[in-house]
């Protein structure tokens, strides 16, 4: 939802609301403090359930600061949503409006359909005109609000789950320490249950059951609940299915486990031409960039659909070419029509989005398959191909000649 005009002036004349931020410029600390004012308007602890909105080029009485509004400003803004930074991504419009005769760059946020949203690892609220880190207390609140809405699939619990199911180890030692600002976690004042609440690995303290995105990242054996959840790898030494079978490998475990093994073995069967007649320095170039397998297998991983299925994402490596296949069709605003636009991105797993991200598999979200496009062609590998249908997408990736 966007604010109409009159709207929008009535919210710059309320010097008192909450749901309203005025910026002079981007300079200086303003994107901090614009990055934080998102996390808190999609956190929305008081329940407006209404859009919080960011004006850039304001003076805190309202009136227009004189900014100039370039293309430039107006996608700086919007990458905001995507540059890794908050997680999960929230969902927010930027535009340019004409307000008291003069142009300003509007940010509007919509709650989250999944709080807590957190900023490099702490969680922002608004309190009445300011903004605050959320206590124990407000995070049990945003938990709660979680909870009583719609779900996707990776937010949802798992019945027959339990919390010894999950590693303490990995998710003290390894997830937490990225997933949560050091101010925060040295506070002390969470639980193991609270902690793994807020992060979205548990439903609740009062009911412990972890959810799927919990046994997908801290599972102890994620395959008893989620029978999909692995990678299926083969090598095949020709061009069909039918050809001998070189390697083959079932890949499962929690899933920073089973992308390391993945991209292991990817490592392992790329081979490398060496030119040493070209120059006084020798040329190394691989048979495929690895970049790109790894962006094409961690998207398979995170984009797949685990509801209702036992079928694996498949990398299958021929002679001439390396398939990567995933359950599940295009999501949300990423149809098929849409599918691989630049900069377009839609989670069918906003948790496991999250996670991944946490755990340093996604360093910015929806710049994957254009950063696979791109290693391929500065390796000189055909074009990168898709095959998409309701039910799998298929990536094609072709050997370099």
């Amino acid at each position: 939802m966007t604010y109409a005009d009159a709207e929008l002036e009535a919210m710059l004349a309320d010097l008192e609301s909450d749901l309203s931020e005025r910026k002079e410029t981007l300079g200086g600390d303003a994107p901090t403090k614009i990055r934080e004012t998102i996390c808190a308007y999609a956190n929305d602890l008081p329940d407006y359930q209404r859009a919080g909105v960011v004006f850039v080029g304001a003076k805190n009485d309202g009136s227009p600061s004189g900014l100039a509004i370039t293309d430039q400003l107006l996608l700086t803004l919007g990458a905001m949503k995507s540059d890794g930074n908050i997680v999960p991504p929230p969902s927010l419009i930027v535009e340019k409006r004409l307000l008291r005769s003069v142009e300003m760059a509007i940010v509007t946020v919509l709650p989250a359909d999944a709080p807590p949203v957190s900023y490099q690892g702490r969680i922002w609220i608004r309190v009445g005109s300011r903004r605050a880190v959320a206590t124990a207390q407000d995070e049990r609140v945003l938990s709660e609000k979680r909870r009583f809405r719609d779900k996707t699939f990776d937010a949802h619990p798992l019945p027959s789950a339990k919390l010894t199911d999950l590693s303490r180890t990995r998710f003290e030692e390894d997830y937490l320490p990225s997933a949560v600002a050091r101010d925060v976690l040295e506070a002390n004042d969470r639980s193991y249950e609270q902690r793994l609440t807020a992060t979205k690995m548990l439903l609740s303290p009062e009911e412990p059951v972890p959810t799927v995105a919990g046994m997908l990242v801290l599972g102890t054996r994620p395959r008893d609940f989620l029978p999909g959840a692995y990678v299926q790898f083969l090598r095949i030494s020709g061009i069909a299915l039918s050809d001998p079978i070189q390697d083959e490998s079932d890949i499962d475990g929690p899933i920073g486990d089973a992308i390391r093994r993945l991209e292991a073995k990817l490592e392992a069967h790329n081979q490398t031409a060496v030119d040493i007649t070209g120059g006084p320095i020798e040329v190394r170039t691989p048979t495929y960039p690895f970049p790109a397998l790894q962006q094409l297998v961690r998207n398979a991983i995170l984009h797949r659909t685990y509801e209702g299925t036992n079928a694996p994402v498949r990398v299958t490596w021929f002679d001439d070419r390396i398939e990567i296949a995933n359950p599940g069709g295009p999501y949300g605003a990423v149809t098929a029509a849409r599918f691989s636009t630049p900069g377009l991105v839609d989670y069918r797993n906003p948790v496991l989005a999250e996670a991944m991200k946490v755990m340093g598999f996604v360093n910015r979200f929806g710049v994957g398959i254009a950063t696979a496009r791109e290693a391929l062609r500065k390796n000189g590998n055909p074009e990168l191909e898709f095959s998409v249908e309701p039910e799998w997408i298929l990536a094609t990736v072709r050997r370099r000649s």
